[in-house]
């Protein structure tokens, strides 16, 4: 398990050695090609030191990446927004979230596909403003307003990337409770309900319902994210969720796991079309 940042260094390091090597080049060919110490090559791919955008963009040429979206993927990686202007959004709001919560939003900006086990609140992605307000409201007690207003800003704007070219596959495994759980008020709820079943009509999501008939699951270890992205599959990573911070665990036994959970909670859960079916019964009543 690492946080969040070691992690994108590792398996930007991880890449960029591998892209070296492909193009035929040892570490000290690669520096001397753009300038450098070949101890600075070394400790980029080693992902002990960190490093900048422009150094990044200096490798991928003097390795000739042509592939425009792995280079976008990488530069995302090490912290660029700069690669075709859908997230300068964030700019913004730079100096005003934790690392955590951006290096989660810098993650989700760049993959190509989000699988989530919800087991208390909507996906993120799918909140409506009230929705989100209360749920933010009550997850940090005390939050000034003008705090509140711009972490609810935020919410809304990452859901951009479910309409951006191509979007985000998103596929979410809901727990019933997600649902029966009463947030901001009925009216609240009912407005958040009607939102899912728009979502899941989107051909780029795709949205289950775990109804309490299936009793206890794998998934009663706690909610989880996967990332998953188009270039590579060695940067894909499983987001865990907790009070203070984030852990991202990128090893392939932990990949492999959480992976194979997803596919069994997709298993037990209803059909999408059945889901759909279950949230508006539960919109219907609310």
């Amino acid at each position: 398990m690492r946080h969040g940042p070691a992690v994108r260094r590792r398996k930007l390091g991880a890449e960029l050695r591998a892209l070296r090597t492909s193009a035929g080049l040892t570490s000290g060919e690669a520096a001397r090609l753009v300038g450098w110490h070949q101890s600075k090559v070394s400790r980029i791919e080693t992902g002990t030191s960190g490093v900048k955008p422009a150094d990044v963009r200096s490798l991928l040429d003097a390795y000739d990446v042509a592939d425009s979206q792995l280079r976008e993927l990488l530069m995302a990686l090490a912290g660029s927004d700069d690669s075709d202007g859908r997230h300068h959004w964030r700019h913004a709001y730079r100096g005003v979230l934790p690392p955590a919560y951006w290096d989660f939003i810098s993650l989700e900006s760049q993959a190509g596909a989000m699988r989530t086990l919800e087991t208390t609140v909507v996906p993120g992605l799918l909140q409506t403003p009230e929705y989100a307000r209360a749920v933010t409201r009550a997850a940090v007690e005390g939050l000034p307003e003008d705090r509140l207003d711009t972490l609810v800003e935020v919410r809304l704007a990452r859901q951009d990337v479910l309409r951006a070219d191509p979007p985000l596959r998103l596929s979410a495994v809901l727990d019933e409770a997600v649902l029966r759980r009463e947030v901001g008020g009925p009216g609240v709820m009912a407005r958040q309900l009607e939102r899912l079943v728009e979502a899941a009509r989107l051909p780029q999501v795709r949205l289950q319902v775990l109804p309490f008939a299936a009793g206890a699951h794998i998934g009663v270890t706690g909610p989880f994210v996967i990332f998953s992205f188009s270039s590579t599959s060695d940067l894909d990573v499983v987001v865990l969720d907790h009070l203070t911070s984030s852990l991202y665990l990128e090893r392939k036994e932990d990949l492999r796991a959480y992976t194979e959970a997803f596919n069994a909670l997709q298993i037990h859960a209803l059909s999408p079309e059945d889901s759909l079916d279950f949230i508006a019964g539960t919109a219907a009543g609310a």
